[in-house]
């Protein structure tokens, strides 16, 4: 074993050109004399470290492959042993180990750094928010960042559904004017049939899969807890919180779109921690690397205009800041509207469930739905003739409300 104790010493002499006393320093370092003479006239000879052959070595091939497919350690050690592997598992397990951060280091980086090339996507999901009148409202807000320059993409939505999803990416790619080459999505179910874990390879949903084709994108599905992958929309989700500030400050749903959007603009135009500059700065560079659009059509056939609203407990939706009445049995569901030739279409499952004039009046009933919601509370012990007199007595007071 070398005595860099000795050596030290030893070159002290040599930098002043002075023959040591060999004896001398044997016995105060308690060696042989020898060996201070050696260390003199040869200095320190460094070993070279010999690199012995693994016997994982002719199987590398073999377990990275399997990985990528996403086979366990074990059910690899299992499948190279039956073609001649003698070494432990214990080896191949740590090696495996080895291999995953470093792919997940390089996938970290690439998210990271190119510009153009990667997008992450998420939801917000079941965000609650009251009006001025005590209403709560509970809608989603569709999330998106791009890589390079953070730039973040809002999209509030009553719900989270594949329409829906393919709407709001399509509108984020239409205010980018361009579509990153990779983007990269948590498990959601509008995604994919079989999430990625380690011992299956990710199966994506097969509309999604076409409208990824259409569109031009590649598609990856985080692995779940991998933060180093999805991070940067998880970041956007909590930063969303901020929103609730205007909670009792909205008149209704029609606030909410500009609520969202006033929130993306600000937050695109706040310095990043990670880059130390605005998102608005960095996406004119980012911008030049992204992907061409498709054409308009194929576009806006993704691009859903029809509006979602929650049918309220008084079986009512709202429009304009105005009430327009539905079935009871709608309450608490979903429903979407479309505006044509000014009368108000409302749709349950693609299926047209009222339609009303617009109008400027607070509350809109219409004959049929107001019957039924009156016998299904107040009036359920009234017989269909007295409470058809009194809708037609009182509709004109709701309509000069």
């Amino acid at each position: 074993m070398m005595r860099t104790d000795i050596y030290e010493k030893v070159s002290l002499f040599k930098m002043e050109k002075i023959k040591p006393n060999y004896k001398e320093i044997s016995r105060r370092f308690d060696c042989d004399a020898r060996t201070v003479k050696r260390y003199y006239e040869g200095g320190i000879k460094e070993r070279k470290k010999q690199i012995k052959p693994s016997k994982l070595d002719d199987y590398k091939d073999v377990i990275e492959s399997k990985l990528d497919l996403g086979v366990s350690a074990m059910a690899i050690y299992k499948f190279i042993q039956k073609d001649g592997y003698q070494g432990r598992y214990t080896i191949l397990r740590e090696y495996a180990k080895k291999l995953k951060m470093e792919k997940t280091k390089r996938a970290t980086v690439r998210v990271e750094t190119n510009p153009g090339l990667s997008a992450q996507v998420d939801w917000k999901e079941d965000f609650s928010i009251h009006t001025k009148g005590g209403e709560r409202i509970t809608f989603q807000i569709f999330l998106m960042v791009l890589g390079y320059s953070r730039y973040k993409y809002l999209e509030p939505t009553l719900t989270r559904d594949q329409k829906v999803l393919f709407s709001a990416m399509s509108k984020a790619f239409e205010n980018l004017n361009g579509i990153p080459k990779e983007i990269w999505f948590d498990n959601m179910k509008t995604v994919v049939d079989q999430p990625k874990t380690q011992y299956s390879q990710v199966s994506f949903n097969q509309n999604f899969y076409y409208f990824s084709k259409d569109i031009g994108f590649h598609p990856i599905a985080c692995r779940p807890y991998r933060p180093q992958t999805k991070g940067k929309v998880e970041a956007l989700a909590r930063l969303t919180e901020r929103l609730r500030v205007y909670d009792y400050e909205i008149d209704g749903y029609e606030d909410i779109f500009k609520l969202v959007k006033d929130f993306q603009d600000e937050i695109n135009s706040e310095r990043s921690q990670a880059t130390d500059y605005p998102p608005t700065k960095l996406l004119n560079k980012e911008k030049e690397h992204l992907n061409p659009l498709p054409t308009k059509d194929i576009l806006n056939s993704y691009q859903q205009e029809l509006i979602a609203r929650k049918v309220s407990a008084e079986a009512m939706v709202t429009y304009g800041k105005v009430k327009y009445s539905v079935s009871p049995k709608y309450i608490n569901q979903i429903v979407h509207l479309e505006v044509l030739d000014d009368i108000l279409h409302i749709y349950y499952n693609d299926l047209e469930i009222r339609k009303h004039p617009i109008s400027t009046n607070k509350f809109n009933y219409e004959p049929n739905d107001l019957k039924e919601i009156l016998k299904s509370d107040v009036f359920k012990t009234k017989s269909d003739e007295e409470i058809e007199n009194y809708i037609e007595g009182n509709l004109k007071v709701y309509d000069n409300f």
